[in-house]
């Protein structure tokens, strides 16, 4: 392969990459979990703020005591105001006022539709992550596994709250935008953790107004112990610490393979699920993950070469490997 074509491949996946999709899963989907709480007694602008709120409180503390800055550049600063609004603002308040009005499975199988929009996205305004038949195929079989993973009882509900499930998508194809507006940090040369502070910081001064003028929080009843506990929970470890694996995620494997995190959140929902609040792993839940499974294999890059071996590209020189 020569050195133009290796520039416009897309990145592949390492075991250290994978490693940390699954972590960002399990810390993403208990946001739905948390989220659900706290839908309960929080109005869509001062859920979605608190939890920006929390996490930017948090990387700022952490870079303080590892002796990191923050940039100073204008430039960046524009860029971290820019993802915020991509990646945090419209998508966590979207998807929140449709948990307002959906079931919490339904919400996750509209989000796992991420990566079908990020790949057509990607295709659209990237020289390096272009689609192709077999990637195309991938994300069809992965989506097609988080549904039947999830199983027929949350899409009872599909035909109402139509407005609420259109709300999700566009939350989705927002996710999409951000990922591959998100790629410019390394360009910038700004750190993964300096990045997701950045943009959780200008989530919150985005949000404030508006939490401000449309909740009016002041008149909110006093949250019980249990939302404050969900709050810090998708502040703290589905936000702060979901965003720094994000942005590590980003630069090393790019933006599709990013989004594919969003297949694995059903699974580490149920698991979770499964493991602390006694819930039951049923023949559909195996047989989705095994869907997943081999949607990922596909996208990645993994199953074909792992049964057909590396292809070979015919080249004025012979032939040389085309993986």
């Amino acid at each position: 392969m020569s050195q133009s074509q290796a520039d416009i491949a897309t990145p592949a996946m390492g075991g250290r990459e994978w490693a940390m999709l699954v972590a960002l899963a399990v810390l993403w989907g208990g946001s739905f979990f948390f989220n659900a709480i706290g839908v309960r007694e929080l109005p869509s602008f001062t859920l979605v703020w608190l939890r920006v709120a929390v996490a930017a409180a948090t990387l700022l503390l952490v870079l303080r005591l590892l002796g990191q800055r923050m940039p100073t550049e204008g430039r960046i600063w524009i860029a971290f105001f820019g993802m915020g609004l991509l990646n945090n603002v419209v998508p966590f308040v979207l998807i929140v006022w449709g948990q307002h009005h959906i079931a919490s499975g339904l919400a996750s199988i509209l989000n796992a539709t991420t990566p079908l929009f990020t790949v057509l996205v990607a295709h659209l305004l990237t020289p390096d992550e272009k689609l192709t038949p077999l990637k195309a195929s991938g994300v069809a079989v992965g989506f097609a596994g988080a549904v039947f993973m999830i199983g027929p009882d949350a899409l009872t509900g599909l035909g109402t709250g139509v407005m609420a499930q259109l709300a999700c998508l566009a939350g989705a194809l927002t996710y999409a935008f951000a990922g591959i507006f998100g790629r410019r940090f390394k360009r910038l040369g700004v750190a993964p953790m300096a990045t997701a502070a950045g943009q959780v910081c200008a989530s919150t001064v985005l949000l404030l107004p508006l939490m401000l003028l449309v909740d009016r929080p002041w008149m909110l009843a006093m949250p019980h112990p249990a939302t404050w506990t969900a709050v810090i929970g998708v502040g703290l470890l589905s936000t702060a610490l979901a965003y720094v694996l994000y942005f590590k995620i980003l630069a090393a494997a790019g933006a599709t393979n990013l989004l594919l995190v969003t297949f694995l959140i059903p699974v580490s929902a149920i698991l979770l699920g499964a493991l602390f609040l006694g819930e039951i792993l049923l023949p559909r839940h195996f047989g989705g993950m095994a869907l997943i499974g081999v949607g990922l294999a596909c996208i990645d890059g993994r199953l074909p070469r792992l049964i057909f071996g590396p292809r070979k590209r015919k080249t004025s020189d012979g032939f040389d490997p085309q993986i």
